[in-house]
């Protein structure tokens, strides 16, 4: 994975006022913490930043005062009509330890003919993975499963240094039975013809 640089700038100002001057001035508020330091509030750069976090788990090479730091977001708060970031949480890594994250679950492949839905229990799947080798998520194949199938967190096979977070017997996928949709309306209309009866 990547490093993307960012360049910060310590944060003085606190409060409601002071986040919004600094999104007038397409900065987005955050806070550095983590390995024992106090936490430490920052402004970034927002267009870059949107960028960046675009990518799950990206690694970001933080330079604050001219102190260069490695961090992933751990929470993101977005405005939600408008999408715009209002506010990140860092959280400070060093090569080779291992952090726990949710990276996303992807598929691949058609289930079988008149299989049904495929519902995903889990968008994400929780792991634990060296900080700088952070997978940008796994692609599971639903190839030919029937209704009633389900893919286990045991089942997915995983990048080489990376563990499941997760017991392995959570329910990730399942093919679940499509509704009748006719029975559902008629059993609708006879409701509604008794009620107009009585």
């Amino acid at each position: 994975m990547a490093e993307v640089k960012i360049a910060a700038e310590t944060r003085t100002e606190f409060g409601k006022g002071a986040a919004r001057r600094a999104r007038r001035e397409h900065k987005v508020p955050g806070v550095v913490y983590g390995h024992g330091q106090d936490p430490r509030h920052v402004n970034l750069p927002g267009h870059e930043l949107l960028l960046a976090v675009r990518t799950p788990n990206v690694l970001i090479s933080l330079d604050i005062d001219g102190k260069s730091e490695l961090v992933i977001p751990k929470a993101i708060q977005r405005d939600p009509l408008k999408g715009f970031l209002e506010h990140v949480d860092l959280l400070v890594v060093k090569r080779g330890e291992k952090v726990s994250v949710d990276i996303p679950v992807l598929t691949e492949g058609e289930l079988a003919p008149g299989a049904g839905l495929l519902e995903h229990v889990l968008n994400s799947l929780p792991v634990e993975a060296e900080a700088t080798h952070i997978p940008e998520g796994v692609t599971v194949s639903i190839e030919g499963l029937e209704s009633g199938a389900a893919v286990l967190a045991k089942d997915i096979t995983l990048p080489k240094g990376t563990a499941l977070a997760v017991d392995g017997d959570t329910v990730v996928l399942q093919v679940v039975a499509a509704q009748a949709e006719e029975p559902a309306a008629e059993a609708a209309t006879d409701a509604a013809e008794t009620a107009a009866a009585e």
